[in-house]
């Protein structure tokens, strides 16, 4: 196996690697664990130095970081630049706040002094997808660091580019050899890390397969796991709502990173009597997209990042179409080069149907209506996955109350779409995975809650 990044737009390999030898994961593994026996005893002002150097250099050299990410997966310049300068952002709040968060918390008992203190785990493994290849690895890494543990980083086999220059900026950044580590690894020998008495836990973003055989691994070896699996996210216009506005928000949820994003919106949830000005809405904005280079600034939505996703998604339109959704714009392959797809809008998607059940990964967006806001809510709820929805309504106190309440999902909205923010936890639930990246709760998941007693 190798690590092949191939250009979406050309469908022209760019750069390989091999995977490890056997001996080399050992020697990383070993040094991992040495690593971490200094690190977990730097202080967080050394710690936190590291990390606004790194985001002095993300905010610096972001176009060239924007462009090798649209060379490696297709992500359009005018949203691979953002993705670079939220990474440095990150940097710097965990950088700030961390030491903070990780302070002893007295608990007045009977005893002359009680305490949690919180320590680093150990060299966590760190499973990443390509849809974000920089900030996904951030927003586990910038905690993870500032915590005291040591990373190993597998990335996904068609952004090799992406891994090699993050490891290299940290390293420039001044982060100690072994602290954090890229390996190319092959599925086999991640489940052999995970298995490998040296490492302390696994984060994984990615699919419900790849969630479940991690899991099975890691509890298997008594290992602490976060996943974030993705998810279907549910939107709901409700009878109230401001149409335009939710059709504008909804299309840019939707075509966020060319579709390829577990948080963009998926099933349009639209109660009948807005049915027609909505759906027209959603058709004329996916219209006006602009598909094309992602070098190209005004690119809008590239190609998606494989062919083998196109061909998975557009299968999952043709199954959904077969069972009885009508195609309002796109949903046919277009001749050429590169791994575009067009964008398109499903209407009356049946239950059963692809679109309706199962998460689709690019340009593609599934309305549902609904007779009103009680089988809006049903409806969202009516998936195996969990993570973002969100609500659009007039009345921001019962949108509240829906977004809080009703909705299966770890992260709701009201009134705008989901997005990740490093100052709050992000994560799922049901086949969306568990645990949670990001905010106090992020940094806490891969560190032990010491209690600590004299007598």
């Amino acid at each position: 196996m190798r690590y092949v990044a191939i250009d979406p737009h050309s469908g022209q390999e760019v750069r390989s690697f091999p995977t490890l030898a056997a001996a080399e994961v050992t020697t990383a593994l070993e040094r991992s664990e040495r690593a971490v026996q200094s690190w977990k005893r730097t202080s967080f002002e050394a710690r936190a130095a590291v990390l606004r150097a790194a985001a002095k250099r993300l905010r610096e050299e972001a176009p060239a970081h924007a462009r090798l990410i649209a060379e490696e997966m297709g992500k359009p310049i005018h949203s691979g630049q953002p993705e670079v300068e939220k990474c440095a952002w990150a940097c710097d709040y965990y950088a700030d706040d961390a030491e903070a968060m990780l302070a002893d918390e007295v608990v007045k008992t009977d005893a002359r002094m009680s305490c949690v203190a919180y320590r680093p785990l150990g060299p966590i493994l760190a499973i990443m997808p390509w849809n974000y290849p920089y900030w996904q690895v951030f927003r586990f890494a910038a905690p993870a660091l500032m915590a005291g543990n040591t990373v190993l980083l597998k990335h996904a086999p068609n952004v090799p580019g992406c891994a090699l220059r993050l490891e290299e900026l940290l390293r420039q950044a001044g982060l100690p050899d072994g602290v954090l580590q890229n390996l190319f690894l092959t599925n086999a020998q991640a489940a052999a890390v995970i298995r490998n008495r040296r490492v302390r836990g696994v984060t994984l973003t990615g699919s419900v397969r790849a969630g479940k055989a991690v899991a099975k691994t890691a509890g298997a070896h008594i290992k602490k796991t976060v996943l974030e699996l993705g998810g279907s996210d549910p939107y709901l216009i409700l009878e109230d709502a401001d149409v335009e506005h939710a059709a504008a928000q909804c299309v840019r949820s939707r075509l966020s990173n060319s579709g390829q994003s577990c948080i963009a919106a998926k099933r349009l949830i639209v109660v009948e009597p807005l049915r027609k000005r909505f759906t027209e809405a959603v058709v004329e904005h996916m219209r006006a997209a602009r598909v094309g280079n992602p070098l190209d600034p005004a690119t809008e939505v590239g190609p998606l990042a494989r062919e083998d996703l196109r061909a998975a998604l557009h299968a999952q339109v043709d199954a959904s179409v077969v069972k009885g959704a009508r195609v309002l714009l796109g949903g046919k392959l277009p001749a050429g080069a590169g791994w575009y797809y067009p964008t398109t809008v499903l209407d009356e998607v049946p239950r059963g149907s692809p679109a309706y059940r199962e998460e689709l990964f690019g340009p593609v967006a599934s309305i549902l209506a609904v007779r009103d806001r009680k089988a809006a809510i049903r409806v969202a709820n009516d998936n195996s996955f969990g993570l973002g929805a969100a609500v659009f309504t007039a009345d921001v106190k019962e949108g509240e109350r829906i977004a809080r309440e009703e909705l299966n999902a770890g992260c709701a909205f009201v009134n705008s779409f989901v997005r990740s923010d490093p100052r709050l936890p992000f994560g799922g639930t049901m086949d969306s995975g568990y645990g949670r990246e990001l905010g106090r709760h992020g940094i806490l998941e891969f560190v032990n809650a010491k209690m600590v007693q004299v007598g």
